[in-house]
């Protein structure tokens, strides 16, 4: 557990992202002070936010870009992207031992696999991972960071309009809500995981306490040079490596939106928790950030005394999917007023997101009203209240979610936990019914 405040920053922001909506890859700066942010194009819409939390520093950063093309090498203008063939990346970087790399990762990374042959084919799979080794190299090359001994996760998502490629080195994830399930993009680089227990071993190194040599707690990151000095070793055979997992995910209409946060949010909340939060909140016509912000204020702890739980940064990006035949009722990404420059038809897009619905109303137990169908059978997920998707992803596998199960009423909400909301009001008002015959 690392050192705490006697009282939590909360004041949310997200100074460490690096934004170019106009496709402004390779220039600009970090702003030094925003608030949580929203933005979008007709493809996706995104809400991003962080927390310093109790922590006595904030070692988070990430990064947000709605058009990742490489710039022309003759030009440092971008090359024009349509939405249809643009990329979109989202990136979170949880520093530890301080946050110049996560700090670096949050500028360089981008840019430096829009830099890699693979991307310039073509080959994203490939590009993420050349970009993530090429970022260590990059940072190992700068004198600035010549005795840089900190680290951080990186967990990133290029979104185009069919796919969603997630590179991952650490215990930051990615999870995409499917029909209101969570399916994850990635899975955790813990020391005490098999594959990665091996690769430390046969490197000298050794796994004590559930941390690598007794310091580290993941077993993949940027940085952490001191774990990368076998000279004889590749780079993705080193006791810690950079050399991320990547798996591909074939978007289809079910695919709701993406979550991608740091381990202050999944070390309180489990994959499919988050999901059906998010959920809750879109259904109570949220702007994604402000469903961040509650993520982030729910996830808190009300000490520092809980062990480590609820006490971390927090960074959260949830990526709304505009192609989503979502099940609820409407999300609104207020782009009415924007002068983004995009040509958003806001209606039929939010409609494709969510339209608002006539049908009977349930309060859930956080205040949210949720619009149903009248006579909806399907509402209900009456499986076990917190269980992820059965289908996980396993290392190097493509995911492939193109089957179109059967389609639900348009007017019909699959959230799970309502009927064992409306259930326990029933129950209420029964006992008050009898307590009043009485």
């Amino acid at each position: 557990m690392g050192q705490t405040l006697s009282e939590p920053v909360v004041e949310k922001g997200s100074k460490r992202v690096h934004e170019f909506l106009f496709g402004n890859v390779l220039g600009g700066s970090v702003p030094a002070h925003q608030a949580s942010e929203n933005g979008g194009d007709d493809r996706l819409i995104y809400g991003v936010s962080s927390m310093q939390g109790w922590r006595i520093s904030m070692e988070d950063a990430h990064a947000t870009v709605l058009d990742l093309q490489p710039v022309a090498e003759d030009s440092k203008e971008p090359k024009p992207a349509g939405t249809e063939s643009r990329l979109s990346f989202f990136g979170v970087y949880d520093g530890h031992g301080g946050d110049k790399v996560a700090l670096f990762a949050g500028e360089n990374i981008h840019p430096i696999i829009a830099k890699q042959d693979a991307f310039k084919k073509g080959d994203l799979e490939q590009a993420l991972k050349d970009g993530f080794l090429a970022t260590d190299r990059a940072i190992l090359s700068d004198p600035r960071y010549e005795e840089e001994v900190s680290g951080c996760t990186a967990s990133v998502a290029i979104v185009s309009a069919t796919k969603i490629f997630v590179g991952n080195a650490g215990d930051s994830r990615s999870v995409l809500g499917v029909k209101g399930r969570a399916k994850p993009l990635s899975f955790d680089h813990k020391p005490q995981n098999e594959g990665e227990k091996a690769r430390i071993t046969a490197a000298g190194g050794f796994v004590d306490f559930g941390r690598v040599n007794g310091n580290l707690a993941l077993s993949r990151a940027i940085g952490d040079f001191e774990f990368k000095k076998s000279a004889e070793l590749a780079p993705e055979q080193q006791i810690v490596t950079a050399f991320p997992d990547v798996t591909v995910h074939n978007i289809s209409s079910d695919d709701e939106f993406l979550v991608v946060a740091c381990d202050g949010i999944w070390d309180c909340q489990s994959s499919q928790a988050v999901v059906e939060f998010v959920r809750r909140g879109i259904a109570a016509k949220q702007e994604l950030s402000k469903i961040c912000e509650n993520m982030m204020d729910n996830c808190l702890a009300s000490n520092s005394e809980t062990g480590g739980v609820g006490c971390d940064n927090m960074t959260i990006i949830i990526v709304g999917l505009l192609g989503a035949e979502f099940r609820g009722p409407g999300v609104h990404h207020n782009f009415d007023d924007s002068d983004s420059g995009y040509d958003v038809d806001v209606d039929s897009k939010s409609k494709a997101f969510g339209g608002n619905k006539r049908g009977r109303i349930i309060l859930l137990g956080d205040g949210t009203e949720v619009l149903t169908d009248s006579d909806d059978t399907e509402m209900f997920d009456r499986g076990e209240e917190d269980r992820d998707l059965a289908s996980q992803v396993s290392k190097g596998q493509a995911v492939d979610s193109t089957t179109t199960p059967e389609k639900l009423d348009d007017a019909s909400v699959k959230y799970k936990g309502v009927a064992d909301t409306e259930s326990s009001v029933k129950k209420e008002e029964e006992k008050g019914a009898e307590s009043k015959s009485k």
